[in-house]
């Protein structure tokens, strides 16, 4: 059997790293049962995942390698070292709205020493999540952005500016001679029934606030198709930034309605102004207002054609798909303590049935594909 992988992820004990060490660890899984069987392929490398993070995961993720540490440490570079790393999927961020030293320490300056460390210990590769906010809400924005659209994210949501920072890093040290890969995916607004998003945010809401006059394309992906994705790049050799945005681009308006929510308009002026005040204030803006009025006001739709050709990845999960969904766990939300409510639900057993059935197939070609190849 070829020699192990050692793969490390950063901020393992959030929902994206809890989430992509245990799909990770469970292909791996699989992959041993199936060449015990005698139906896999002898001598593929296995792997060995290390979690890192200030605090361990809520729940045991079995096979993991958990290590309580700050990759802000100065001997982070050692570990990596010691520990013979080739692969750093880097996931420990803290999405806050207003602006902070603590947070530009944490998310900016801790990637850049993520970065140098991966450089200074010989790791081979090492993947980063960010955000198609980047490239910001302008009224002059094309209807697709590329991954060479300039960066002209918010400046006052403080996890945008954050990402802005990092991806202007980023585009510096790639620019440099490196023998290590550097990939970057960028995601749009991410809904799913375990995430904690600001778009979840914003359509949980009782009353969910659109500018008037405006209804701007909007871009969503499913947090699965998320995992699914970084799990991907970090399993192949996949350097490069990329739009990964599910199939289907929708009005706010249809949005709003497919999720099965009831828009309020809102006069801009009044909708900008209050929230200044609020900002001054120091209130808990991200409550009402989760994502910028900017973002609720211009279209930033990204190009996702490196993502199919480049990058060969395509999500399973389509925007209506992904808003249905969510409508259909609002329902079952609702529903609980009522069984013969869900009992009665047609439309939501369909859909699951017919999700379910598409998953499969789809997975059954994927196989079939590998075994042909």
């Amino acid at each position: 059997m070829s020699e192990e992988k050692v793969i490390l992820i950063t901020g393992v004990a959030s929902i994206w790293g809890e989430r992509v060490a245990s799909r990770l660890l469970a292909q791996s899984r699989m992959r041993i049962d199936s060449v015990e069987a005698g139906d896999g392929h002898d001598g593929e490398a296995g792997i060995h995942v290390i979690g890192v993070d200030v605090e361990p995961p809520a729940e045991e993720i079995e096979g993991l390698d958990f290590i309580q540490v700050d990759v802000r440490n100065p001997l982070f570079s050692e570990l990596l070292k010691s520990e013979k790393v080739d692969i750093v999927c880097h996931l420990n961020f803290d999405h806050k709205y207003y602006r902070s030293e603590k947070a530009f320490d944490f998310n900016v300056l801790g990637t850049m020493k993520v970065i140098g460390a991966c450089s200074e210990a010989g790791v081979k590769k090492i993947i980063l999540k960010s955000s198609t906010a980047v490239y910001g809400a302008h009224p002059g924005n094309p209807a697709f952005l590329t991954e060479q659209h300039p960066l002209r994210g918010s400046k006052t949501y403080g996890y945008t500016r954050d990402m802005v920072e990092i991806a202007s890093f980023c585009n510096g040290y790639c620019s440099q001679p490196t023998e290590m890969g550097l990939t970057i995916l960028r995601f749009p607004s991410i809904i799913g029934p375990s995430a904690d998003t600001p778009m979840m945010r914003y359509l949980n809401q009782r009353a969910v606030p659109k500018l008037m006059g405006f209804d701007p394309m909007m871009q969503i992906i499913h947090e699965s198709d998320v995992v699914e994705a970084l799990v991907k790049t970090i399993e192949e050799d996949i350097p490069g930034v990329y739009n990964v945005a599910a199939d289907g681009v929708l009005p706010l308006q249809r949005l709003i309605g497919l999720a099965g929510k009831i828009s309020m308009p809102v006069i801009h002026p009044i909708a900008y102004i209050g929230t200044d005040v609020m900002s001054g204030a120091r209130l808990p803006l991200e409550r009402i207002a989760p994502i910028e009025w900017d973002y609720l006001r211009y279209t930033w739709v990204a190009d996702v054609t490196r993502m199919h050709d480049e990058m060969d990845f395509s999500p399973k999960y389509t925007a209506l798909e992904i808003l249905r969904e969510f409508n259909s766990v609002q329902k079952i939300n609702r529903y609980k303590g009522d069984t013969m409510k869900l009992y009665s639900d047609d439309e939501y057993l369909r859909f699951i049935i017919e999700s379910r059935s598409r998953i499969r197939e789809q997975e059954m070609n994927e196989n079939e594909d590998v075994d042909n190849e």
